[in-house]
């Protein structure tokens, strides 16, 4: 009884183990035909060749269609690593000029990457010219697994606008999961244009599916071709940008820090963007822009740091036409009201100073002045009036709303990579940040553009782009078309603030009066009815010289703004370099005189002992 019974168990476990190691290779025999397609993978790449065909990337040119950027041939080494068996390392190395020791690096970075396949093409060295490439292209023969790529390098035309232009380059692994277009090895916008316009940029690839025999030789095209598909080339670019004045604008920048904008009012399309230091964008093409970049990196002045987008300054006095439009819009001021000025602003022990002028002073010559004591009593009166706030912080909030209803305090929107928002202050930064109460005096510096406030040199020139509008703006933008497309309609929005249109006629006639008697007298230009308004933005170290303005008054062509690091008053380097641009742009060229000067700002170098 016993034995049939130990006989009996036998038999179950051994059918137990019969079923278990069944269905353990039927579950094997599922992953492996139809969860994983390994198998799939080897039996494609051993039957067809699936060769990537890369478009050729859009070309960029200014506005008058003069090339910036273009295309020139260069190669590319891939690996399949599957296949690389049995090549001849030492000849491998000797013939495209590496050692040993960065063969193995760049092995091992191959198989690094995240989505590494054994099975595909994969990126050993990228950009190699033309005239580099023939010797290994007559030896490819005797390494397996190793194939030619053709690509295109980018090629800049001009060395200026790089912070415009940008440049391009490796793909991160963070743009591959970001946008499957991509692939190990490929190329994409980094900076500039080149990074916002990169979907127009970049074109459609294509794709030629080759046949292949039992030893991996090429037999020709699958189906004669008929599942190949050719590249779509990227769409041309055609900036806003005018490269004579660009020229200008980097030449007057040479040996200082700062930025110049210049916008055409009617459009909001930037005609120059300077920014300095600047950089030949040159430097970051080819195999060294690793190396070049680092060093641009490095460098304490930034060059790689587009400050008329990203640079957050005081905006000094140029800040006094928005405080003049809110004060009129509200009820505070009118165009007549006086206001005292004994060499500034003096109420309960607070001084604030202001040179030498006429007193009391009215609105429209407080602007050709630019008297400190009359904005100050403007911003006072608003914080302090109960018959039209209830509290200090609602008349904050309705000064904040009239602000970012002109373009200050967000983000204007510009077409490039970066732009910085600035700093308008509002009634929580300052009840968080102050102990106790406060009120107008508290807070005074704000209305002349100092303090906490902070505007980047793109926002100010817009704002004399709204002035000479009337009240009204256009997002600034850098592309003025797209071949077979439009441009974004936000670039063809209207903007208007909160300011009617009738307020602005005395902030034009205040900085009509600023450059006939005013200010900004070096800004007068003949021929033409220039408007301009200076800013000395008080800094820890040596002031900084700025400068908007607009010509011609009526039906203006041109609205400008200057910046300089450092550069002391507004008249010493913002309103001479202003009106330099306007000139060269109303005119199409400097006169001799102009050309003198020109050629002198140029010359006049700031020391920045703090980056030394």
């Amino acid at each position: 009884m016993s034995g049939k019974y130990n006989f009996s168990n036998r038999k179950y476990v051994i059918g137990a183990v019969a079923i278990m190691v069944t269905v353990l290779y039927m579950l094997r025999l599922f992953a492996l035909q139809l969860m994983s397609d390994d198998y799939k993978k080897n039996a494609d790449s051993n039957a067809f060749r699936k060769e990537i065909q890369y478009p050729s990337r859009g070309l960029i040119m200014d506005r008058r269609g003069r090339l910036m950027v273009y295309n020139e041939p260069s190669y590319n080494i891939m690996v399949v690593m599957n296949e690389q068996i049995g090549v001849d390392t030492a000849d491998f190395c000797r013939t495209i000029g590496i050692t040993r020791e960065q063969y193995e690096q760049k092995m091992q970075e191959i198989k690094a990457k995240r989505n590494y396949s054994r099975y595909t093409p994969q990126l050993f060295m990228a950009q190699i010219p033309a005239e580099e490439f023939s010797v290994f292209r007559e030896k490819l023969f005797r390494f397996k697994g190793f194939s030619i790529e053709k690509r295109s390098t980018r090629h800049y035309a001009t060395t200026l606008a790089a912070h415009i232009l940008g440049d391009v380059g490796e793909v991160s692994e963070h743009d591959i999961e970001e946008d499957s277009y991509y692939q190990s090895g490929d190329y994409i916008g980094k900076l500039g244009v080149e990074r916002s316009y990169e979907k127009q940029l970049r074109g459609e690839k294509g794709m030629k599916i080759m046949l292949r025999d039992v030893h991996g030789r090429t037999q020709g095209h699958y189906q004669n071709g008929k599942y190949d598909k050719a590249p779509v080339p990227g769409k041309n670019l055609t900036l806003s940008i005018d490269m004579d004045l660009q020229a200008l604008a980097e030449r007057l920048l040479e040996g200082k820090l700062g930025a110049i904008v210049a916008i055409e009012p009617r459009t909001g399309e930037i005609l120059c963007m300077a920014s300095s230091p600047t950089y030949n964008p040159n430097l970051l093409i080819g195999r060294d822009r690793g190396k070049s970049h680092k060093a641009l990196k490095e460098d304490k002045k930034s060059p790689m740091l587009n400050r008329a987008v990203m640079g957050t300054y005081p905006p000094g006095s140029t800040f006094k036409i928005t405080q003049a439009l809110i004060g009129l819009q509200e009820g505070i001021i009118t165009p007549q009201t006086q206001f005292p000025c004994s060499r500034g602003f003096n109420y309960k022990g607070l001084h604030v100073g202001c040179h030498g002028h006429g007193s009391p002073i009215s609105l429209v010559p407080a602007i050709a002045t630019s008297c400190n004591s009359y904005f100050c009593w403007n911003l006072y009166r608003m914080f302090g009036s109960r018959d039209k706030y209830a509290t200090v912080q609602d008349a904050m909030t309705r000064w904040k709303d009239h602000l970012v209803s002109m373009g200050y305090g967000y983000k204007l929107g510009v077409d490039l990579p970066g732009e910085a928002r600035g700093m308008i202050p509002n009634a929580e930064f300052y009840d968080k940040h102050i102990q106790g109460r406060w009120n107008g005096l508290t807070v005074i510096s704000i209305s002349i553009g100092q303090g906490e406030v902070t505007a980047t040199p793109l926002q100010i020139a817009n704002l004399a782009a709204t002035v000479a509008n009337r009240g009204h703006y256009y997002t600034p933008h850098v592309v003025h078309a797209v071949q077979g497309g439009q441009i974004d309609p936000a670039y063809r929005k209207v903007h208007r603030t909160m300011v009617d249109k009738k307020w602005y006629d005395y902030a034009v006639a205040g900085m009509r009066q600023a450059v006939t008697g005013g200010t900004c007298r070096g800004a007068n230009l003949p021929g033409y009815e220039v408007c301009g308004k200076t800013g000395t933005a008080q800094n820890r170290g040596h002031d900084h010289s700025a400068f908007m303005g607009f010509a011609p008054m009526n039906n203006p062509r041109i609205a400008v703004a200057v910046y300089v690091e450092n550069g002391g008053f507004g008249a010493t380097y913002g309103v001479p370099i202003g009106a330099l641009i306007m000139e060269q742009y109303l005119n199409d060229s400097l006169s001799v005189a102009s050309q003198e000067k020109a050629e002198a700002l140029q010359n006049r170098h700031i020391s920045y002992p703090y980056y030394e």
